[in-house]
């Protein structure tokens, strides 16, 4: 019976986890490890995850949609691909969720004009307000965009 009952704690520890928020596989994997109790392996950590995953109470795709829905519009779109990908989330799962996000020249405004709101009356303040977008995760591109969309000329520098 003992050894029937080290592997359903480690269980319920992933149920708990999962029922307050979505975790991915390899931050699932990553408290678990950090949870085991004497006598448990990385063997029981997987059959955990896999037990988990077999059930439906853990996937990868509404991790990845779950993160981008809520980041989305603080970020862009270069930002939530690093950080999914830090969290073990395959290409096709960021793909899918990064295409619910909507459109990101217009997130990318509404963060701007937050921000902002008036176009950058000089160079410092141009260079400024492109720093600021591109540490949110916004490519060059969109910045662009942004800042024409605003009165600014297309023809920066970086």
């Amino acid at each position: 019976m003992a050894p029937r009952t080290k592997p359903r704690t480690l269980l319920m520890k992933g149920v708990e986890l999962l029922s307050r928020r979505e975790h991915s596989r390899e931050e699932l994997k990553y408290k678990l490890q950090r949870a085991l109790s004497e006598g448990q392996t990385n063997t029981d950590v997987s059959d955990c995850l896999d037990t988990l995953e077999a059930k439906g109470y853990l996937s990868n795709a509404r991790f990845a949609e779950a993160r981008v829905r809520t980041r989305a519009s603080r970020y862009g779109n270069q930002r939530l691909i690093q950080e999914l990908r830090q969290k073990g989330v395959r290409s096709e799962d960021i793909e899918q969720a990064l295409q619910e996000a909507g459109d990101e020249v217009a997130r990318a405004r509404a963060i701007w004009s937050k921000k902002f709101g008036a176009p950058p009356i000089d160079y410092k303040e141009r260079a400024r307000q492109i720093r600021f977008l591109a540490a949110r995760g916004f490519d060059i591109s969109t910045i662009s965009k942004v800042l024409s969309s605003c009165g600014q000329a297309d023809d920066f520098e970086m």
